[in-house]
């Protein structure tokens, strides 16, 4: 069952890398398609996954990759065709395209031609400010950049509109198979015992994706919005939480289940910043027309890099919002799934190198692809490999089979710690404990050893019943 060695270079390859095995495990193709040999990779995938998921401080890092898997095809958040280039466009091509480059990506994205535009755009704003340099040439230049910033951002949030009522309503796949895969993939981390901190959700996302599911799912996400009618950004409401005190029970209390809190690390489409007031104003799932529901203009929205005009608040909601992520991840005893990310933020690449500094500190990659090579990068520069697992590839990090086979069953596993403490209790066991010559082989995974998953689950029950 696939092969433990040193891949120079992953391509295209399925593989993983769980618990003890020292190097990444290659599977082939003709494996995959073998049941028997199915089952052994989620023996030994499934329980380490279960057991990562119930650490004291679990966080999920969601990327356009899950976006893309919901859509079924190659579309995601990285379009750039539609942002119109009306003056300057040699210019704003070759300095998108360094952008690129220094972020180890082949090709720009978005947020690599906005942040161009942005400083193009305030650089000749300076330059023409005193009125003594540059002629009615310049001014009209400058004119027509706003314009077709304006229109960049307008087709590019239609784009994502589209996205969502694809997933809503599907075109050319079952919408009722995605939305379920969404839900379960987020139950799956959601529902953590009683006595754990809550899950912390990250995304680079600017669609409700997560929202959505969410909603399916019956998940209250906390975030730094205060209101109901016209929520507003506030730096000083992240911890407000829910809890309950079981009667008779004393010491902590315990959190309600299917509560977390949730960041939007590069803004959304239904955020807006006006009077240095940042708000989230409403707008519906898949609408078709978002002119209708935003009265300050399409500018004026929160996509990183802040493209409003307000210039004071133009690094206020991120600073707040980054800051959350790194207090949240650099944590002893810490957990990070990275589910969809392509490894193409420094900023947040950073972060997660920081946290591996930390001995305690775990993280998960789950991708569906080698994102041009820059996970191998990733997990070469920062040389921890007993603190990163992986699974990477085709069909482990396809959304339908990471739920149906690789990620924890919260109702299934409390069901069977129960069932283990049961039998623990009357002194039987699954399966006979080992003799002495039959002691599991050296790197024997727990999965391997059904005696020590037993044992695995027995203290989980354990520490929920103290």
């Amino acid at each position: 069952m696939g092969d433990e060695t040193s891949i120079k270079n992953w391509g295209g390859c399925n593989l993983y890398k769980v618990r003890d095995n020292r190097k990444e495990i290659l599977v082939k193709s003709e494996e995959l398609d073998d049941d028997d040999k199915k089952k052994k990779f989620r023996s030994e995938i499934e329980p380490w996954l279960t057991a990562l998921v119930q650490s004291e401080h679990l966080s999920l890092l969601v990327g356009s990759g899950l976006s893309r898997s919901l859509l079924g095809s190659a579309k995601g958040q990285n379009r750039m065709a539609e942002m119109a280039l009306p003056e300057f466009q040699k210019q704003i091509e070759h300095e998108a395209k360094k952008s690129a480059e220094r972020a180890e990506r082949k090709e720009p994205n978005i947020e690599d031609q906005i942040r161009t535009y942005n400083e193009l755009i305030r650089g000749l704003e300076i330059y023409i400010s005193e009125k003594v340099y540059g002629g009615k040439k310049i001014q009209k230049q400058l004119k027509k950049l706003n314009e077709g910033f304006a229109q960049g951002l307008k087709n590019f949030i239609r784009q994502i509109l589209i996205d969502e009522h694809s997933i809503i309503y599907g075109q050319g796949s079952n919408p009722e198979s995605k939305a379920g895969d969404l839900m379960n993939f987020l139950i799956s981390f959601a529902s953590r015992s009683a006595t754990r901190e809550r899950l912390n959700i990250f995304t680079t996302n600017y669609d409700r994706i997560i929202e959505f599911g969410s909603e399916l799912a019956g998940i209250r996400l906390i975030d730094r919005f205060v209101g109901s009618v016209n929520p507003i950004f506030r730096s000083s409401r992240m911890e407000v939480d829910m809890h309950y005190n079981p009667p008779g029970i004393r010491g902590e209390p315990r959190y309600l289940e299917g509560v977390a809190h949730f960041t939007k690390l590069h803004g959304s489409l239904d955020w807006s910043v006006r009077d240095r007031i940042v708000r989230r104003y409403a707008l519906p799932y898949g609408a078709q027309d978002i002119g209708k529901y935003l009265e300050e203009g399409h500018e004026n929205l929160l996509i990183y890099p802040n493209a409003a005009k307000d210039r004071e608040t133009a690094g206020h909601p991120y600073v707040e919002l980054f800051r959350d992520f790194a207090v949240s991840i650099c944590r002893p005893n810490s957990t990070v799934f990275v589910y969809g990310y392509g490894f193409g933020d420094e900023h947040i690449n950073r972060v997660l190198e920081d946290m591996l500094t930390i001995p305690s500190t775990h993280l998960v990659i789950m991708s569906f692809d080698h994102a041009d090579g820059r996970i191998k990068r990733f997990y070469d520069r920062v040389n921890r490999p007993a603190q990163i697992s992986l699974l990477i590839g085709n069909h482990f990090g396809c959304l339908e089979n990471l739920v149906d086979h690789y990620l924890p069953k919260p109702a299934i596993d409390r069901t069977t710690i129960r069932m283990a403490e049961l039998l623990k209790a009357r002194g039987l066991d699954v399966q006979p404990k080992p003799k002495c010559d039959q002691e599991p082989e050296c790197g024997q995974t727990t999965a391997q050893n059904p005696q020590v998953t037993l044992d695995l689950f027995s203290d989980i029950a354990d520490e929920e019943s103290e």
